[in-house]
Order: C-alpha cells, then structure tokens, then sequence
C-alpha cells in the first residue's frame, strides 16, 4: 500500500524506516520495563500491521485517517482508539525530534462516552478477598494493599523494602513517569510486614499473571465470575470512590492517585453527592 500527502508537493522517501523499525529503534527509550510497554508494543505493533511495510519520511494525515478508520472497524472503542493513538503519536514525536520524519500528522483525540466505574461495595470486597486468602496469604495481603492505597498492580509488585518509610510509600515505578508517596493505612501497612528474606520488596514474589490467576478463581467461586469489570484494577476505582464519597476533595484525589490531569479524576465527581447538601439550605431561604 502506498500513501501520498497532499501537503507535501515534494516527495522524498527514507528508504530505511518503517514503523516497525521505528519501535524497535525507540522503544526502549521512551517506555521504561512493565506492562505499559508491553502494551504499547502490542498497540504499535497493530497499527504497524495496518499500514503495512511501507518506510516513510512523512506520516501523513491519510495515514493516519487510515489507520484510525480501520482500528474502528475493527470494534475499537474510542477509548482504546485514544490509548493505541497516544502510543503512536510519542513515537513519531522521537522520530520527529531525531530527523527521522519530517512533520508529524494532528493527532485528535477521540471523544470518549463517559461510563458507569464499578467498584467494589465492602460486602462485595469481604466476600472477594475471603476467597482470595483461602487460596494465597501473598495475594490476600496485596488486595489490601491496593484498594488501601489505589495504586496500580505494578506499582505495588515493583515496591522495594526502601520505599516504605514512616508508614508511607512511595510509588517510583508510575505509568506518568512521576513518583507519588501516599500514607499507609494499618491495614495496608500490616500488609507489608513479612519476613524479607531475599525478598526484594514485600510484594515481590508475585507476577502479575499469577496474581490475576488467583483472582479469577476467587472471583468466580463469589459469584462475581461474570462480570468483566471486575478486574484487579477495581481496587483502584475503589479506592477513589471511597475517598470522594467520605468528602475528600477531588484535587487531593488527584494527587493520591497520581492523575496527570484532573480531568482523569473528575470521573468520580458525581460520588461526592454530600457536596450539594448545603446547595438546598441556601434556596430554601429564597
């Protein structure tokens, strides 16, 4: 498949890149070891499967047309179309910076419908983490963990020994790329006080797969098998809607949560519904 500009009357090829090639040479660069980057390796791969094997000096608009059209062919929600596209446009940028591409294409970001964000009830989490302790103490203990603190599955399973100090922890390992610290519940603290041993953090046994192996069979035997939303970042969601609902403003739930924007947490605005209550006493006056 071959792909013209009409912005560019001059066409002059760089017989040597492709976008597969383009990964392979800037990914280690730009995304740092864990799931994120295997993500970004499969989104990037897919979209390097769209446009083919094609070396390019200038990803044009139509490319990217293209290549938006046919993700959403394929069932991509916009959501998912906004990840795959966030991926590829840090890419080109490298490439841009580093004379590989001449100009980069607009990247729009696709208006995403705002759904329903599940999150666990304490029954529902009682019964869950019940199931999970029958079958693995480790995998018990990061569950309180993570709905205590919201951090993400990596974060916790990347936590080093030195990175709880004071009943605090500090996240280094963050899909932004910025550390957060945040204090520690007992709970979440009790959590973390096992024998080390040879342990690099208290969390460091696990995987991610075995992890999720475990709480899919819990979360079956509970009843909860299936609904698809009920996945390890759950606790996440749970967190945050715990904090807004017990009053806490939406910008230090921002910070907990390490949101590089507060659009992300604004998500959970319409939990704070205490927040209106002092709205009726004003116009009952009126």
């Amino acid at each position: 498949m071959h792909y013209s500009s009409s912005a560019h009357q001059t066409r002059r090829l760089v017989r040597d890149n492709t976008l597969a090639e383009l990964t392979a040479q800037y990914i280690g660069i730009l995304w740092d070891e864990g799931s994120h980057k295997v993500n970004v390796r499969s989104f990037l791969g897919e979209i390097a499967e769209i446009v083919g094997g094609d070396r390019f000096s200038v990803f044009s608009q139509e490319m990217l047309d293209f290549v938006i059209r046919t993700l959403r062919e394929r069932g991509n929600s916009n959501a998912t179309i906004n990840r795959k596209m966030a991926a590829l446009s840090k890419l080109l940028r490298k490439a841009c910076k580093m004379g590989d591409i001449y100009n980069l294409p607009e990247f729009r970001r696709q208006k995403e419908r705002q759904g329903r964000i599940r999150f666990l009830e304490f029954e529902e989490e009682q019964r869950l983490f019940s199931a999970i302790r029958a079958r693995c103490e480790d995998s018990y203990r990061l569950s309180v963990f993570l709905v205590d603190t919201g951090c993400r599955l990596g974060e916790a399973i990347g936590l080093s020994w030195n990175d709880l100090q004071d009943s605090r922890s500090t996240f280094w390992l963050t899909k932004s790329g910025r550390s957060r610290t945040v204090p520690l519940t007992s709970r979440a603290r009790e959590a973390t006080l096992i024998q080390r041993g040879r342990l690099r953090g208290p969390f460091s046994m696990h995987t991610q797969v075995r992890f999720r192996a475990i709480w899919n069979e819990a979360k079956a035997e509970v009843g909860l098998g299936r609904d698809d939303q009920v996945v390890p970042h759950i606790l996440r969601h749970t967190c945050a809607s715990r904090l807004v609902r017990g009053g806490i403003d939406i910008r230090r739930v921002q910070m907990w949560l390490g949101h590089q924007t507060l659009q992300m947490t604004m998500r959970y605005a319409h939990l704070a519904t205490n927040d209106l209550d002092s709205c009726v006493a004003v116009l009952e006056h009126h």
